[in-house]
């Protein structure tokens, strides 16, 4: 069995480690960057989820869990940084504590080991310049090396028998009876590439490479861009683990929180303003057939008619250091302006249905021979290795 996967981020490249590591399949992994990870791998915030917001029963739910796992062994198999920081979710207001006690309850039903509810003194116990009415404390929940984790996992492909082909942008498939026709560019030009089954594992580029194999489908990658700042000098210290607000339960999205980074930096942020590219990494990034494409889907213009007043305030926050501070504060009273510097942000590839809705859970569906993982934002990075198997488990002719 012979399986291509488009994309080289941790998703791909641990599906293709799951394959390559099953015997009988031969697994190419085709990017179009000179490097794994490229895009939402190398730029998330690090953190491993536990598990505590997702509904349960859902894919994210139980593939967090499972994944959270596989990679904690993962990372200590292969010495990759690894720490166990903990969350404290932390209402600002009384008004907040019953969004905080459905996150409790639904942590516990979703497995999640040491929850504990604090009050306002026991919060400052778990982190001491942090305030609040009340809190959630995620002991387990974690942050790690995503990048070296992504680097490990293609050396885990190539050593058993699969290659991982960067610079290899696709630009054409044709599905036959027999199975996927890839037209590829590399280095040594132009060639034509035959696989049993196709795998696109390709974020921001998934509604290309499913145009390209006829499987448009019924969503579509709308480009959310999350802009950070980073604590400066012994404003540092002031943020042990992870400090996060009581998400509000209409967005795919956890609001402006404080990150402890595996190598030590403290992240605030991010907003979410989408982009004006699909790889928009600042407003200097614009791509017209990008916004011609994401303008024309129908789901864009029902999103944005529900929501155009979150998204004028996160345009607002994004052209301001203030509104991060502000938001910071809330949590962090002792952070100045002088403390946040800016830093490299992101862009998350958040599906939208004919709707207008934002999808919320895993999405994976199959046209064909090929098998596209539609939607896969945070907590992605942690269920890498679990999606891996759960997709190789529904698609029962991948190892045969």
């Amino acid at each position: 069995m012979k399986v291509g996967i488009v994309g080289a981020g941790i998703v791909g490249l641990a599906v293709a480690r799951e394959l390559a590591l099953a015997r009988g399949a031969e697994v190419t992994v085709l990017d179009k960057e000179d490097r794994v990870g490229a895009h939402q791998t190398g730029h998330n915030s690090g953190v491993v989820h536990a598990g505590i917001y997702y509904r349960p029963g859902s894919l994210k739910a139980t593939l967090c869990r499972e994944g959270m796992a596989l990679l904690r062994e993962y990372c200590a198999e292969h010495a990759i940084g690894y720490d166990e920081v903990g969350k404290l979710v932390v209402a600002s207001t009384p008004a907040e504590r019953p969004g905080l006690r459905a996150i409790a309850a639904r942590a516990r039903e979703n497995g999640v080991p040491g929850i504990a509810e604090l009050d306002a003194l026991a919060l400052r116990e778990v982190e001491p310049h942090a305030v609040g009415v009340a809190a959630v404390h995620s002991p387990h929940t974690a942050i790690a090396d995503f990048p070296a984790v992504a680097r490990r996992l293609a050396r885990d492909v190539e050593e058993n028998g699969g290659s991982v082909r960067l610079s290899h942008p696709v630009r054409a498939l044709r599905q036959t009876a027999d199975g996927v026709e890839a037209l590829v560019d590399g280095p040594a030009g132009r060639r034509r590439m035959g696989f049993d089954r196709l795998i696109v594992c390709a974020g921001l580029g998934t509604d290309a490479v499913a145009r390209m194999a006829g499987a448009a489908g019924d969503v579509r990658i709308i480009p959310f861009r999350g802009e950070y700042y980073a604590l400066a000098g012994q404003a540092k210290d002031l943020v042990r683990g992870l400090v996060y607000p009581v998400p509000d339960p209409r967005y795919p999205f956890l609001g402006v929180h404080l990150t402890r980074r595996i190598d030590g930096e403290v992240l605030v942020g991010p907003n979410a303003v989408m982009a004006l590219a699909l790889e928009g990494y600042s407003w200097r990034d614009v791509d017209l057939a990008d916004l011609r494409r994401i303008a024309a889907w129908a789901g864009t213009r029902r999103m944005a008619a529900q929501h155009w007043r979150t998204g004028i305030r996160e345009v607002l926050g994004s052209l301001s250091r203030g509104a991060f501070l502000r938001a910071a504060r809330r949590y962090v009273p002792a952070l100045t302006a002088a403390d946040l510097v800016r830093t490299d942000g992101g862009v998350r590839a958040q599906a939208v249905a004919r709707d207008g809705s934002m999808k919320d859970d895993f999405v994976i569906d199959t046209s064909g021979r090929v098998t596209l993982i539609r939607n896969a934002p945070s907590p992605a990075a942690t269920s890498s290795l679990a999606i891996a198997r759960h997709l190789v488990g529904i698609t029962s002719d991948l190892t045969s």
